[in-house]
């Protein structure tokens, strides 16, 4: 698959939602690489934009370059560890919401639950295998059915961490996400000049004290 250059967005500095001596969280635009890219040209991210101005702020995850919310970052070693741990434990609780192709038929709310794994030949792209792939878990909530639009806007939140878990869900449900290149169709990409999916909400414990925290960032579209 062929690739277009990296032009990310013009940093107008940064969106903070919520920030303390051990933790900072920011809204990230679509278009801009969380980490730097392999390859001369993407170096701009922002987790140096973030580190320019807060230089202990450490990534924690991860959001596709399309993608638009909440990234989390550790303020020094030990809040990344804490973190990172929580993640990797599954204590976090992360929801997103999407713009999606077509009239919502199914349940309004439910599972998908369908195996992911790497599509070799077409990398970083992942398809459903229901052979080789791993167990993967999204729960949704239908917001907006689609009645009038042909598109609909749905709450996903994903239970397992795969790559591409929630675009390739949605895919497989003959609902693309608006502006996805990488599984949408010519109609769905039309639709939208960048990925409408957006990381909304975020549920963790405090680094520092453990305390529960949400932190909400509505979606720009």
């Amino acid at each position: 698959m062929a690739s277009t250059p990296y032009q990310p967005p013009a940093h107008r500095g940064l969106s903070v939602i919520h920030l303390s001596e051990q933790l900072i969280v920011v809204d990230k635009p679509s278009g801009l690489l969380s980490v730097p890219g392999r390859g001369a040209g993407k170096e701009d991210c922002l987790s140096r934009r973030v580190q320019a101005e807060f230089p202990d702020a450490m990534i924690v995850h991860r959001l596709d370059m399309g993608t638009s919310g909440i990234v989390v970052m550790g303020r020094g070693a030990k809040a990344q560890r804490e973190l990172s741990i929580q993640f990797q434990e599954r204590r976090v609780r992360k929801r997103y919401q999407a713009l999606v192709d077509g009239h919502w038929t199914a349940a309004a709310a439910g599972e998908i639950a369908l195996p992911i794994c790497v599509d070799w030949p077409n990398r970083p792209k992942q398809k459903v295998d229901h052979a080789m792939g791993r167990p993967s878990l999204t729960r949704y909530r239908v917001l907006e059915a689609g009645t009038t639009h042909a598109v609909s806007r749905i709450e996903l939140e994903p239970i397992t961490g795969r790559s591409h878990q929630l675009r390739v869900h949605m895919e497989a449900l003959g609902h693309p996400i608006l502006g996805d290149d990488f599984y949408g169709t010519p109609v769905s990409c039309a639709k939208a000049e960048r990925l409408m999916l957006h990381a909304c909400q975020i549920e963790l414990g405090h680094p520092e004290t453990g305390a529960p925290l949400r932190i909400d960032c509505p979606p720009p579209f």
